[in-house]
């Protein structure tokens, strides 16, 4: 099993990226919050990761940091959360704000992210209450989703556009949503970055 990867930042297409270590290119999805904290594109990166294989891939999913990882690994035990659901999870709320909503029954909080019904969100704050007492969260507030924004892209504005909508498409939200989220957090944020759009975007549907 890989658990760590360590190499030249090659590609960022959120939520894929992929990365270099010693000339073999590793494709690896990774959560928002992660992809906030990475550096630029041929940079160094090191990532903790968690291998799935099934019979038709082996897919690697990469964190910036152990905190992140151990609660993904936690969410897919969890009936009717697979790793793809556990990412779009973590994308649309930060480790801190996952962990109250859990302690504070938030239903509410939950079941905005996209796949996560009522019962979903109401099985996730039963099974994980006892589960996150193993959990040291000296981490957390990296990852807590913030109003500033970071500095501005130089790429084309529809190229960011589309590439934070496919992003959305990517982690579960429907087209139409995340045309129109993208659309309003492009109004509000003109010349921002692909992940820039993405982060204000997430974060209004999922506080909205």
């Amino acid at each position: 099993m890989i658990g760590r990867l360590r190499g030249e930042l090659l590609e960022k297409h959120p939520p894929q990226l992929v990365i270099d270590v010693s000339g073999v290119g590793y494709e690896v999805d990774a959560s928002m919050n992660t992809f906030y904290q990475l550096p630029e594109v041929g940079r160094q990166v090191t990532l903790f990761t968690h291998m799935v294989v099934r019979e038709d891939a082996q897919l690697l999913y990469g964190f910036y940091d152990r905190t992140e990882r151990s609660l993904f690994r936690t969410l897919i035990k969890i009936n009717g959360v697979g790793p793809k659901l556990a990412l779009t999870i973590l994308s649309g709320i930060s480790v801190n704000e996952f962990v109250q909503s859990v302690q504070h029954q938030d239903t509410a909080a939950l079941v905005r992210l996209p796949g996560v019904g009522k019962k979903t969100a109401e099985r996730l704050i039963i099974e994980m209450k006892d589960k996150l007492q193993d959990f040291h969260f000296s981490d957390v507030d990296e990852f807590t989703l913030t109003d500033g924004l970071g500095p501005v892209a130089s790429g084309p504005v529809t190229d960011n556009r589309a590439e934070a909508e496919s992003a959305l498409v990517a982690l579960g939200y429907k087209p139409v949503q995340a045309t129109k989220s993208i659309a309003q957090a492009e109004k509000s944020n003109p010349g921002a970055s692909s992940e820039e759009l993405i982060r204000a975007a997430l974060k209004s549907m999922v506080q909205g």
